[in-house]
Parts: C-alpha cells; sequence; structure tokens
C-alpha cells in the first residue's frame, strides 16, 4: 500500500519462528516462520519458547496486520480459500540475530510481493481464529462490490492506417 493511504485497522500479532538443524554442508539452520499469535504478547522477541531434537521455537517479536478498505476483495478470497493465511516476512539482519520481522499480512498479493527480494524468508501459515473473525468484520463492514465493465475496442480508421504509411511509417 501506498505510505499516504493508512490502514483503518491494524491488529497487533506475535511472530513465532522455527530453526531446524539442516542436512546440509553449506548452512548450519534452516528458519521459517510458523504461526502468528493473535495478539502481541508481552515476552522479549527472540525469546525461546521450545527446544526439541534439533529444532527451536522463537518469538520472533511483533507486527501489525493492515487492513485498508480498497483491499476487502482479497481478504475476502483468503478467507475463502480454504486455509486463510497470513504471510510473515523476515528480513535477513545484522547482529545477534540472523532475521528481523519485517510484516504480517492477509492480504495474498501482498505477500507474494514480498517474495521478490530474494533474501526475504515468506511464509504463509494459518490465520488465527481472532484474526479470522476480526478480518470477517472488517470484509463485512467496508466491502463494496465493483462492477466489472467489459472495454469496447474501437475499430481501425482504415484512412488513419493509410496517411501514417504514406507520412513514413511502418512499411
Amino acid at each position: 500500500m501506498s505510505p499516504a493511504v493508512l490502514p483503518l485497522l491494524r491488529i497487533p500479532v506475535g511472530i513465532v519462528v522455527e530453526r531446524r538443524k539442516a542436512d546440509s554442508q553449506w548452512v548450519d539452520f534452516v528458519w521459517r516462520g510458523v504461526a502468528v499469535l493473535p495478539d502481541e504478547p508481552e515476552t522479549e522477541p527472540w525469546t525461546v519458547l521450545r527446544e526439541q531434537d534439533g529444532t527451536t521455537l522463537f518469538y520472533a517479536g511483533s507486527a501489525t496486520v493492515d487492513l485498508y478498505p480498497s483491499e476487502t476483495a482479497r481478504y475476502r478470497d483468503n478467507l475463502a480459500s480454504g486455509t486463510p493465511s497470513i504471510w510473515i516476512v523476515l528480513s535477513p539482519a545484522e547482529g545477534a540475530r540472523p532475521y528481523s520481522v519485517a510484516a504480517a499480512t492477509a492480504d495474498p498479493a501482498e505477500g507474494e510481493a514480498f517474495t521478490e527480494a530474494g533474501a526475504n524468508l515468506v511464509e504463509a501459515v494459518l490465520m488465527p481464529e481472532a484474526l479470522r473473525d476480526a478480518i470477517e468484520n472488517f470484509v463485512a463492514e467496508h466491502h463494496v462490490e465493483e462492477e466489472f465493465v467489459k472495454r469496447k475496442r474501437r475499430r481501425a480508421d482504415p484512412e488513419a492506417l493509410s496517411r501514417r504509411h504514406q507520412e513514413g511509417g511502418h512499411e
């Protein structure tokens, strides 16, 4: 979304990230977003939640799911997909942790757009029920069905094509 357009609703969420031991000679660990918590917990970012069999779960930090009235059709399609998702975006970071929480979105197109930066880790995770309810209510309140308008082609003007050829146009 354009920075000039402000979201009508901002939903705070917590992001859970998994670090798994890699079976690779080139990397030690594989990182991925695994869950969204339906609120911003009072926990320090990068707190270990669980360690088991070479896998560690971290609370990576918080983000907000921003909702815009202009995107309600996309939210509605996401909700109707059978597995509503939230896209978690992690960006490479310098310092003690390899990634920082960059964003969380309910808009599938925006989630896909975040994959264009090759270094981002983008994962679609199951949307918690509390978020699903809030987004359903937002769509119900703000969605306006837009009528499809088929464009009509203009007929070619043979005289204009002829003049263009005579005036040095392409042969």
